[in-house]
């Protein structure tokens, strides 16, 4: 089937993930800067969140670009990430309301864990339904990025209960490591013939 749906879909879902986080953000009722203190935590926490949905949109899109088609198993596991990715506000709201609480902190990690590890899967299915041949399979091959940062959220997760800011600070790390371009499966649509 056309791959069109799960792209507007997926991207009408992304799109109200990040309108729910915003509309959590409330405006101080004082009129001097110091109002803008207690909400440091809640718009921290909103632009990382910000960052991880736009990181996943993005690789989300590349993804489908290449891909030709969708089946039954694809759509199933997109979802299964969608469904991940709706609990970012929730986990987001939480860290910031609670200025970085060990459980909060513990809980968003869940959240990014089980997104990527629901992108993962998304991407395996994707390979499996076009063929370890295809330029999908060819371009993501060795997902050293994504094996590295379910390892360092599996990390801060345990480490939030010990100390919860240096574990938002893997977080962090995680986003960085994904904000550096990642041309492959640009490259593989661009030139098929070189990466074969």
């Amino acid at each position: 089937m056309h791959k069109g749906r799960l792209e507007a879909f997926s991207d009408g879902v992304i799109a109200i993930i990040i309108t729910i986080m915003v509309l959590e953000l409330h405006a101080p009722k004082s009129t001097d800067l110091r109002g803008l203190q207690p909400l440091v935590p809640v718009l921290l926490s909103y632009v990382l969140s910000f960052v991880f949905i736009g990181i996943y949109w993005n690789n989300h899109h590349h993804m489908l670009q290449a891909s030709r088609q969708v089946n039954g198993a694809t759509l199933w596991a997109n979802l299964h990430l969608l469904f991940w990715l709706s609990l970012v506000p929730l986990a987001t709201s939480w860290l910031g309301q609670t200025n970085f609480a060990a459980i909060p902190v513990a809980a968003y990690g869940v959240v990014l864990f089980m997104a990527g590890a629901a992108y993962w899967t998304l991407a395996r299915v994707l390979i499996h339904y076009h063929g370890k041949d295809s330029p999908l399979a060819r371009a993501i091959g060795v997902d050293w990025k994504g094996t590295l940062s379910m390892a360092l959220y599996a990390t801060g997760i345990g480490l939030s209960f010990l100390h919860a800011r240096l574990a938002c600070a893997i977080y962090v790390i995680v986003a960085l490591l994904w904000l550096i371009p990642d041309r492959r499966i640009e490259r593989t649509i661009s030139h098929p013939v070189e990466n074969t």
